[in-house]
């Protein structure tokens, strides 16, 4: 004899809305408290950089506006690998490019790049900046990018090319030059160099650079399996105003965060 059926059960009510977690970007109460938090997503960013290879020798560096002293900037010291780096290593530089806080040198082409864009873009909270495989493929062919996937959609006519090369970058005048290519957009291809990314805050700009350096790589490699097929302009368009934000951004870059953080909790200190 066969058992009775079990009538099925109502599935759980739904959660409301309003009980459902989302992470914003925070407010802080206190120019101590806005420093404390850029400097720790500062030292994190580094970090990642780091693991993903993004370091070569004493070149690369990532920037991070002071919040009450809004013409100096925070950037990691010359000469410690980007996987050591904590919050506490780095540096506050005025803009002259002295050290107001720390106790190592300052990477002077750092400062001669970020101190002009910082102050060509107040809207400009961080700056990343490194010397890439791809990053660098892509740059010496002297060319932009293409929208040839959803992610690159982001940098559609949201990116500049400096389509020329003066040597390596130390003083105010190549500055200027990478300020004047970059304009009003969130990234810039600096032909025979590298890439450069800006964002409102360290998480927005470290994503930008992590997403272009793999728009780089995709578009090389399309390009020399065959003849890659760009989405139309206006998708693309419409792709960009929804993934091209600082907030989408901020929003994407958190699970990587949160896995350095975790792994590498000796960071924040």
């Amino acid at each position: 004899m066969s058992e009775p059926a079990v009538p099925a059960l109502p599935p759980p009510p739904p959660v409301p809305v309003g009980h459902l977690h989302l992470a914003v970007p925070p407010e802080h109460a206190s120019a101590a408290e806005a420093r404390s938090y850029r400097k720790q997503r500062l030292a994190a960013a580094l970090r990642l950089f780091g693991r993903m290879g993004f370091e070569d020798g004493v070149s690369g560096h990532i920037t991070v506006r002071d919040p009450e002293f809004t013409d100096c900037c925070w950037v990691n010291p010359f000469g410690v690998p980007f996987g050591h780096v904590t919050a506490g290593d780095l540096l506050l530089v005025d803009p002259e490019g002295r050290v107001r806080e720390g106790r190592r040198h300052v990477n002077q082409a750092a400062f001669a790049v970020h101190s002009q864009v910082q102050d060509a873009r107040p809207d400009v909270v961080a700056i990343a900046h490194s010397h890439t495989t791809y990053g660098r493929a892509f740059a010496a062919l002297g060319e932009p990018l293409e929208p040839l996937t959803q992610e690159a959609c982001a940098f559609y006519e949201d990116h500049a090319l400096l389509n020329g090369w003066t040597g390596v970058g130390v003083d105010a005048g190549d500055g200027a030059r990478i300020a004047a290519a970059l304009g009003p957009h969130k990234a810039v291809i600096l032909r025979n160099h590298g890439l450069l990314t800006v964002g409102d805050s360290v998480d927005a700009a470290a994503w930008w650079f992590l997403q272009l350096e793999r728009a780089c790589e995709i578009q090389l490699a399309a390009k020399a399996a065959g003849k890659p097929v760009p989405v139309e302009h206006r998708n693309a368009v419409a792709a960009r105003e929804q993934l091209g934000s600082d907030l989408a951004a901020w929003h994407n870059y958190q699970p990587l965060y949160t896995r350095i953080t975790r792994d590498e909790p000796d960071l924040l200190s």
